[in-house]
C-alpha cells in the first residue's frame, strides 16, 4: 500500500513539474532601468530613486552623461544600451531628456522613455528654444561667468550661492550646497544644439515634473508631455527642478509604471 501511495505521489510530482517550469518561463523579465542625468547634476542625483528601484528588484545603471553635445552624449548612452541584454526603461532628467530621445532611436531594447523634469524635443528643436517657448525660467541670471575651454567654447555652471534657490529649492540647504559644489558643467553649445531623432514619437513615454521648476517652465513641460502623448503625466506640487532628489518615491513610482506597462 505504501508503495502505491509513494508511486502515486511521484507520478503527481512528475506531472506537475512541466506546469511549474512553464510558470517559471512565463514570468516576465524586469527591464533594466538606465538613468541619464542632466546639466548641473551628476549620477548621484539619482541615489534616492536607485535605492527604491533596487529594493523592488530592478537592475539600475546611472549613466555618466558627458554634457558635451546632444549627438555625442546620445552616442555614449546608445553604446551603453547595446551592452544590455533584455528590455530597458530609459530615463532622462532635464537636458538628459534630449539625450535619451536621440539615444533611443534605433535601440530595439528600449521599451519606454521616462522624462523627469526633462526636455522632449522635436526634430530641429534645442533645449534653449524650448525653455524660451514659455515664460518662467529664471536660469540665465544665475549662471556663473562662462569657463572658457582651451579647445573652444564655454562650460556653464550655476553660481553656488544661487544654486539652492534656482535648482533645488525643495532640497535641504546642506544637501543643496553639496550638489552645488559637485555640479557637472555643460558645454554652452549643447544647450543650443538641435535634436534630430525624437524617439518619443514611437516609444511610449511617461512624464513627471514639479510645478515650481525654475529651470524649465512647467508650461513647457506640459506642452512637451501633451505633444508626446504621454501615457501618464505626474505634476508634483511645489517640486523644484530636481524632483528626483526631493520626491524620489514619486519618480521611482512613475518609472515602475513605465516598466510594467503592456
Amino acid at each position: 500500500m505504501k508503495k502505491l501511495i509513494a508511486g502515486g505521489l511521484l507520478l503527481a510530482a512528475t506531472a506537475l513539474a512541466p506546469a511549474a517550469q512553464a510558470q517559471t518561463r512565463a514570468a516576465p523579465v524586469k527591464p533594466t532601468v538606465v538613468l541619464v542625468h542632466g546639466a548641473f547634476a551628476d549620477s548621484s542625483s539619482w541615489n534616492g530613486v536607485i535605492k527604491i528601484l533596487e529594493r523592488d528588484g530592478y537592475t539600475v545603471i546611472a549613466a555618466a552623461n558627458p554634457l558635451r553635445s546632444v549627438r555625442g552624449d546620445a552616442d555614449s548612452v546608445a553604446d551603453l544600451l547595446k551592452s544590455i541584454d533584455g528590455p530597458v526603461v530609459l530615463v532622462g532628467h532635464s537636458y538628459g531628456g534630449s539625450v535619451i530621445s536621440e539615444a533611443a532611436e534605433g535601440a530595439a531594447n528600449v521599451k519606454a522613455l521616462v522624462y523627469v523634469a526633462a526636455f522632449a524635443p522635436e526634430a530641429g528643436e534645442s533645449a534653449l528654444a524650448l525653455t524660451g517657448k514659455f515664460p518662467g525660467s529664471t536660469l540665465p541670471p544665475t549662471l556663473a561667468p562662462p569657463v572658457k575651454l582651451s579647445g573652444g567654447g564655454n562650460d556653464l555652471y550655476i553660481l553656488q550661492a544661487k544654486f539652492h534657490d534656482q535648482f533645488a529649492a525643495d532640497v535641504p540647504l546642506a544637501d543643496a550646497k553639496l550638489m552645488a559644489a559637485g555640479q557637472r558643467p555643460i558645454a554652452d553649445t549643447a544647450l543650443g544644439e538641435a535634436s534630430t531623432a525624437p524617439a518619443w514619437k514611437h516609444i511610449p513615454s511617461w512624464f513627471i515634473y514639479g510645478d515650481a521648476d525654475k529651470n524649465i517652465p512647467p508650461a513647457a513641460q506640459a506642452f512637451m508631455a501633451d505633444r508626446a502623448r504621454s501615457r501618464a503625466t505626474v505634476v508634483v506640487k511645489g517640486a523644484s527642478h530636481v524632483v528626483m532628489v526631493s520626491h524620489a518615491p514619486a519618480v521611482a513610482s512613475q518609472i515602475e509604471k513605465a516598466a510594467t506597462a503592456q
